[in-house]
Order: structure tokens, then sequence, then C-alpha cells
């Protein structure tokens, strides 16, 4: 008599959290002030949670930014150019999903077209979008050249993110100064090392 199969359990995807109102958040600003020691009734701390809201709206606004609407419109008159384009040295601040404390660095894209190139302002608006989240800086170096790839479909693309993180200098080992260096190449990026080596040329000229 054949066995009866058991019915395989099913993983929905996780759902994320409803979002907290203001005036919860603010009430969890307060609890962390009192945590720290401080009287969150004191003057100079009774606006604190309001303020600290507001900044967190700032600080996060990457989460409610599409990259498809970042990169939307490309230009195919170009007369023709198929070479590196490189956007290098755009800044940006961050915040460390292990600790929330910054970290701030430089961001270099490059990318070789193959449909047509995208405003170069994009580029770095693309670079905003993912640094306003909590992040990790491999994964931030990660969701930009997917996006890149997603939404330009270039011949090739590389991202290069150096950046000094806050919870390295200012708690515990304490090393002011350290940089983080982390970097992706896809397509003819990462088939050709001398287009590796271009684009680390270019980014340090």
């Amino acid at each position: 008599m054949d066995a009866i199969a058991k019915p395989q359990p099913v993983f929905l995807p996780a759902q994320p959290p409803a979002r907290p109102s203001r005036e919860e958040a603010e009430a969890a600003v307060r609890t962390l002030i009192a945590w720290a020691g401080d009287d969150p009734s004191r003057e100079g701390l009774l606006d604190t949670p309001r303020r600290v809201t507001k900044a967190f709206g700032e600080f996060f606004s990457g989460y409610v930014v599409d990259p498809a609407d970042v990169l939307n419109r490309t230009f195919k008159e170009v007369g023709g150019y198929d070479d590196i384009v490189l956007v290098k040295d755009i800044p940006f601040s961050s915040h460390c999903e292990h600790h929330m404390v910054p970290f701030v660095g430089k961001a270099h894209i490059a990318y070789l077209p193959q449909d047509g190139v995208v405003g170069l302002s994009k580029l770095a608006r693309l670079v905003d979008m993912y640094a306003r989240r909590l992040q990790v800086q491999e994964n931030m170096t990660a969701q930009i050249i997917d996006a890149v790839n997603e939404q330009l479909n270039p011949r090739g693309a590389a991202v290069m993110i150096e950046a000094e993180h806050m919870c390295m200098s200012m708690r515990g080992i304490r090393a002011h100064g350290a940089s983080t260096v982390t970097q992706r190449f896809t397509g003819v990026f990462a088939e050709d090392r001398d287009q590796q080596d271009r684009f680390f040329a270019l980014v340090k000229r």
C-alpha cells in the first residue's frame, strides 16, 4: 500500500510590520532618552522627539523611492558613444543597520552603454536613494549595480564605494579614519581585467 504523502508546509513571504504612528515613534524616542540617563521632560529635550522623527523621515526617505523611477529615462542620441560613462566621487551619508549610526563616503559608478545613456544626475540620485535606508555597505554596493543593470541594460557596470563607518570610529575599537572599500563588476567589467584597470585609473585620476 502506497504511503500517503504528507502535505508540505507553505512558507509565505514575511510581511513588513505596520508602520507606527508619529506619536508612537516620538514615545519611543522619549524612552531612549530616559534609557540613556536623561530626563525627556526637561526643557532642552521637550521637542527632541519631534525633531528626531522628522530627521528620520529625511534619513530614511529612500524606502519610498523606486530605482525604476530614478532611472526611467534614457537618451539614445549620443553620437554613437559606447565607451565608459563614469560618475565618480558621489558623496553620500547612510546609517549602519547594526548600530543605526552614520557611515559617510563616496561612490563611483561606471557603465558601458548599450541601450542609451541616463542623465548623469540620476546616478547620484540612485546612490542617495539606497543611502537613505538602513544599510550595510556591501549590500548597498550590490543594490546600486543591480539597479544599473536592470534599468539600463549596459554591456557592463562597475561600482566602488569608499566610506568611514562611525560604528568603528565612535564606538568599539574607535579606529578613527579607517576606510572601507567595496566594489563589484558585471558584464564586460567582470570579464575583462583591462576594463577594470581602466575603471580604477579613471576613479583615481
